[in-house]
């Protein structure tokens, strides 16, 4: 009876032995990369939320500075190795690595959840050369300027509609010894970022279709003038702001000493985490004169895509349809306050309802959805010349030209 038992007791533990060995073996571990280092702790929840819902998939979430990201990454690609699940940017610099064929196609047959998405988001994850979607749209991002409340009601200011208005508020807050800007240029990029938080009004939706139609180019007036208006207003961004980089305007702006900051809808999150006592809003690019359409510039920031070559091709489909979900859309929405381009989700927070209004009138940020394809992309051209311009060292009428002059190398509309 006893030798029975134990015989039992022995095959029962061998039976465990094994199936644990089993679950063991259909484990599957992915890797997932981003450049978004400050949206870390999301992005573990984010998991844990996944893991929970499928028990036989874990994810590693690896982040890289986002100045290197893009040459690490093809670097990885090209060499056949790379995370079986990657964060990628959208319009040229997906094209970058969706052109080489490092990732999987997406489809309606293995992410049915593209529906959805708005043409638009696709779009900029869509290989222009084959036309088809590379990626998951993961943000819509806006540029406009965000102002600190309590300055403005301290002052008895209130946001301004027109350049002169902007103008005037500008110089009444120098005059109480408040900067009125945090921006500094010396960070490139952030130079472009000005350029889309506070010209794009100005700039117009006609502009932008005449631009692409091929029925103007970058000498226009209307350009020339939207660059004339930003040096002026320059006098009001932060002390020796020309040796500012972005993290000192950041800092600048989160300490309270500073009225205003020209960027994207996505400092909100990154300045409330570092002072939850700012009480924050937004404004559109003021207008030239009353009457004139107020719009902000906006694009689609990148989206999750899976490696061509992944040998967890399943696991790592069903993580990236899980991450065009309604749910996670509201998640991403309402924590990191950026505005997910996912339909049907619901926004709580209310900057960022304030920002999806905004949203509905638009036009594009110009260098990055329409010339940031071949190089010298409109970006780095905008960056350096806007950055010389503010500092000096080129008129407004120089930095139009130049600008133009890089693009006419490739763009045909300008070479006529």
């Amino acid at each position: 009876m006893k030798l029975t038992r134990r015989i039992l007791m022995g095959a029962a533990a061998g039976s465990f032995l094994l199936s644990s060995g089993a679950a063991m073996a259909q484990q599957t571990e992915l890797t997932f990369w981003s450049w978004r280092q400050e949206d870390k702790a999301f992005y573990q929840d984010t998991i844990k939320k996944f893991q929970e819902k499928n028990p036989g998939i874990t994810v590693k979430f690896e982040t890289y500075a986002p100045e290197n990201y893009q040459t690490i990454l093809s670097t990885a690609l090209a060499a056949g190795r790379g995370p079986d699940v990657i964060q990628v940017r959208a319009y040229g610099n997906l094209e970058t690595v969706a052109t080489p064929g490092y990732l999987l196609a997406l489809d309606p047959q293995n992410v049915p959840e593209l529906a959805n998405f708005p043409e638009a988001a696709l779009a900029a994850e869509t290989l222009r050369s084959d036309g088809k979607v590379y990626a998951v749209p993961f943000a819509m991002q806006a540029q406009l300027v965000v102002y600190n409340k309590k300055i403005f009601k301290d002052n008895g200011v209130n946001p301004p509609k027109t350049w002169d208005e902007l103008m005037t508020l500008a110089q009444a807050l120098k005059a109480k010894n408040i900067t009125p800007f945090a921006n500094g240029t010396a960070t490139a990029w952030q130079n472009e970022t000005i350029v889309g938080g506070l010209l794009s009004s100005m700039l117009g939706k006609q502009f932008e279709a005449d631009i692409v139609a091929g029925k103007a180019n970058f000498t226009d007036p209307r350009f020339v003038g939207a660059l004339t208006k930003l040096k002026d207003v320059g006098q009001y961004f932060s002390p020796n702001f020309t040796g500012v980089d972005y993290p000192s305007s950041q800092q600048l702006f989160v300490a309270g000493r500073a009225a205003m900051f020209a960027g994207g809808s996505y400092e909100v999150a990154n300045f409330k985490n570092q002072n939850p006592t700012l009480d924050l809003g937004v404004f559109p690019a003021p207008v030239l004169k009353a009457g004139d359409q107020a719009l902000i510039a906006t694009y689609y920031d990148g989206g999750y895509a899976v490696n061509a070559k992944t040998e967890k091709k399943d696991a790592a489909l069903k993580f990236v349809r899980y991450l065009a979900t309604p749910e996670y859309g509201t998640a991403f929405t309402n924590t990191l306050k950026n505005l997910s381009p996912i339909k049907g989700i619901k926004i709580e927070d209310a900057i960022t309802q304030e920002v999806a209004k905004l949203a509905e009138n638009s036009m594009s940020y110009l260098m990055l959805v329409r010339f940031r394809y071949q190089e010298p992309s409109g970006s780095v051209l905008l960056q350096s010349n806007v950055q010389k311009m503010l500092a000096g060292q080129q008129t407004p009428e120089q930095a139009a030209a130049e600008i133009n002059k890089g693009i006419a190398t490739y763009y045909k509309p300008f070479q006529k």
